[in-house]
């Protein structure tokens, strides 16, 4: 593999893969109960929703990069940063990035929603949005992650638009019942951009990067994790209530994800240098992708 490969690899960050694919795992096979899941639709929202986090990610590394916000950040290295993508090869990197997109956009909704008119246009205004945002939250004078909105925007589009979003378009209908595994997703999805954002805190200060964990401080933006930890615990429990399964595997496997939930707060809890925080990213990552995992297959009626 060549080193210019890797480069491109390693700027595409694919290990926020899992987590941006989790909610499109939920809303999809939620669609096996209503016998209108489609393979096509799926890996179509699959590979959009991988070119949507790969376009984030470019975007995130050019505008970080150009802005200094890089220079001396606690996590791993960025591409544009440390010169091993130049400013014009990434521009050219997240106009790609955006074509493919668009295109793989089009052919999802058209493909899933050609006969439901108004769910079209809705889909592409969504489609427009969610490229528009990938873009937006680090390039540009207002760019929304420097202004403390990163949160709200990840809760959306990890967790309501991704499940209820990709369910719709198997079914052109809404599904109450997925709201609370849409929120505990995107809440998930939210700690994981907290913890991030708590790594990064004094640099980002320094760089004017007023992300919420700046803006609350390093005690209120660990509040602010408990809060989302143990909130996204609750929906959990609720969930489960409403869909009154007892099989014992499915009990046990939820059990176990949320004693690793509260054994990621003790742990986030005990920090004190920013740094250890990157340690934990992978923690959550991996329990909200476990979470979608075990939802995807009560799905499937297996439990």
């Amino acid at each position: 593999m060549s080193s210019r490969l890797k480069d491109w690899i390693l700027a595409a960050r694919l290990r926020t893969i899992p987590l941006s694919i989790s909610g499109i795992l939920v809303g999809s096979f939620a669609a096996i109960s209503e016998n209108k899941f489609n393979i096509y639709i799926f890996l179509l929202a699959i590979f959009t929703t991988i070119f949507y986090q790969i376009l984030s990610n470019f975007a995130n590394d050019y505008g970080d990069g150009i802005k200094g916000t890089d220079d001396n950040r606690i996590g791993p290295k960025r591409i544009v940063q440390s010169g091993k993508i130049s400013v014009e090869k990434m521009k050219k990197g997240i106009f790609i990035a955006v074509i493919i997109s668009i295109c793989s956009t089009l052919a999802l909704v058209f493909l899933s929603l050609r006969k439901d008119t108004l769910g079209l246009i809705i889909f592409l205004l969504l489609g427009l949005a969610a490229v528009i945002a990938a873009i937006k939250y680090t390039v540009g004078q207002n760019a929304y992650g420097y202004l403390g909105l990163g949160d709200l925007f990840v809760f959306l589009f990890f967790g309501l638009v991704s499940v209820l979003g990709s369910n719709y378009l198997f079914t052109s209908s809404f599904n109450s019942l997925l709201i609370s595994p849409a929120c505990t997703i995107g809440l998930l999805s939210v700690g994981v951009l907290n913890l991030n954002n708590m790594r990064d805190i004094e640099n980002d200060q320094k760089s004017k990067k007023n992300t919420l964990a700046v803006r609350l401080g390093a005690f209120k933006s660990k509040i602010y994790h408990y809060f989302l930890i143990f909130s996204s615990i609750v929906l959990m429990v609720i969930f489960h209530v409403q869909i009154e399964n007892d099989s014992v595997l499915f009990l046990s496997l939820i059990f176990g994800n949320i004693c690793w939930l509260i054994f990621h707060v003790f742990k986030v809890s005990k920090v004190k240098s920013p740094k250890i925080f990157d340690g934990y990213l992978k923690h959550l990552v991996f329990s909200t992708f476990f979470y979608s995992i075990i939802l995807s297959i009560y799905f499937f009626k297996i439990f």
